[in-house]
């Protein structure tokens, strides 16, 4: 269980803006399975390099993401830590009705 009183709730602010999009959410889903690259990202979406670029830097920023170098590249994977913590915070949430 995780204590909200040394959680920055600018965190949380960040998380619930990087699942408003639904071309960020759809990233999550494609990164649920497995790491991919960028490119193979790209591959599977009908979007630009730039604008993959943005979702991704978003999706960075509020942490549930994460990159790993592998030569030139780089495999993002999802961060489950921000995601169960967001969880929980909402569980607690719908605990107090």
């Amino acid at each position: 269980m995780y204590n909200y009183t040394y959680i920055n709730m600018q965190q949380f602010t960040e998380v619930f803006k990087a699942l408003s999009d639904p071309s960020r959410r759809d990233i999550l889903q494609k990164l649920k399975d497995k790491a991919k690259t960028p490119s193979e990202l790209l591959e599977e979406m009908e979007i630009t390099q730039p604008t993959l670029s943005h979702h991704l830097d978003i999706l960075k920023r509020a942490n549930l993401i994460e990159g790993e170098r592998e030569g030139q590249f780089i495999r993002y994977s999802l961060n489950m830590t921000v995601f169960d913590m967001a969880l929980e915070y909402l569980m607690q949430i719908k605990k107090k009705r």
